[in-house]
């Protein structure tokens, strides 16, 4: 297949039927930078039962951690591939392993026009309804990804997993939602209004805790429960941030190389969060004190793959930082960047502001 313009949270169905989620907004001159989410049963199969789906004819599993990264290197190592600006392998997909895409915007367009076919596509179109109501907002500015996405959803129990387009309709949204959880009446509550939503797991994170978790979350706004009265049950509803086709810009012909250089541990102080909502979640940043790690490092900005810590602080707050170091080399110099993203010490990396909770 020819080269796509493709963005964060399109998805991409391979050949063999593997289902990836296209990560971030930079990748490779032969494919795209990727997650893997689905496997069909004819290839995989998985003995977590959270793991399963099914469309009616076809059963597919969901990927946990880094099952998908595993699950590639042993079966399929062609989806390994060697980033050299990241100076390190990634799971990609290249042009021609491409068989079909899907993109969430224009499937919540489809989903919108017909009638619903089960309770939760109902339930989805009452939501959007609310949202886009004399808001300022429209039909265009959403999508849909998930197993809504690819038509394998459970309406008893899948969430309502959305996209919301742009930076300004990211801002717009979160002053409706905040209006709707402050409604005692509303159908819509801030999910991490209390600490339901981690009870009972457990916690990995080694450097915030649950309780500091649970403030972070909470203000971000973006993560809801939806009270459907046809279904009786309580719904999370998700709205993930990405970029408007205006807003991407391609790093990648000005950087030469990324180098990692340790492990660091620091203070630093948000001057930009503009791509703090997006995947990778980029924050610029002036250094205050490094408290492990090379001290005459330059930090100029902390890059997260992590998907908790989007949104996670904003300009002018004190935060500490806590992952790999490394040295971003470009046509106009050089600097450094702590990134937190899949691998070793993956819950020893920590984001988080420096406020009491």
């Amino acid at each position: 297949m020819a080269p796509l313009r493709l963005r964060d949270r399109d998805a991409i169905i391979t050949h063999e039927g593997l289902i990836f989620r296209v990560l971030g907004y930079m990748h490779l001159p032969e494919g795209y930078i990727c997650d893997l989410e689905y496997a069909p049963s004819e290839i995989y199969k998985s003995s977590n039962p959270k793991a399963v789906r099914s469309d009616g004819r076809r059963v597919f599993y969901k990927f946990y951690g880094d099952e998908g990264w595993s699950f590639l290197s042993e079966k399929y190592p062609h989806y390994i591939m060697d980033c050299r600006f990241l100076g390190r392998k990634i799971i990609g997909v290249r042009h021609m392993a491409i068989k079909e895409i899907r993109r969430p915007e224009e499937r919540l367009q489809k989903i919108i026009e017909l009638s619903p076919s089960d309770s939760l596509i109902h339930a989805l179109q009452k939501l959007v309804a609310i949202i886009i109501a004399d808001q300022g907002l429209s039909l265009k500015d959403f999508g849909v990804f998930g197993s809504i996405l690819h038509g394998f959803h459970n309406p008893n129990f899948s969430d309502l997993d959305m996209t919301v387009y742009s930076r300004d309709c990211l801002e717009k949204l979160r002053s409706i939602l905040s209006e709707l959880y402050a409604r005692p009446s509303s159908p819509l509550t801030n999910e991490f209004t209390d600490e339901s939503s981690i009870r009972g797991k457990v916690w990995r994170f080694k450097g915030i805790n649950p309780r500091e978790f649970l403030w972070h979350q909470r203000r971000k706004l973006i993560y809801a429960v939806f009270y459907d009265d046809c279904l009786r049950r309580r719904i999370k509803a998700e709205f993930e941030p990405v970029k408007a086709w205006r807003e991407i810009v391609d790093e990648r012909q000005d950087i030469l190389r990324i180098r990692r250089v340790g492990w660091t541990r620091s203070i630093l102080r948000v001057t930009d969060d503009k791509d703090g909502p997006f995947i990778p979640s980029i924050y610029y940043v002036e250094p205050i004190e490094v408290i492990e790690g090379l001290r005459r490092a330059d930090i100029l900005r902390v890059v997260s793959y992590v998907e908790e810590f989007r949104m996670q602080c904003f300009k002018d707050e004190v935060i500490y930082a806590e992952g790999n170091l490394e040295e971003v080399e470009t046509g106009r110099g050089s600097f450094h960047q702590i990134t937190l993203t899949y691998g070793p010490r993956y819950y020893e990396q920590t984001l988080k502001t420096l406020k009491p909770v």
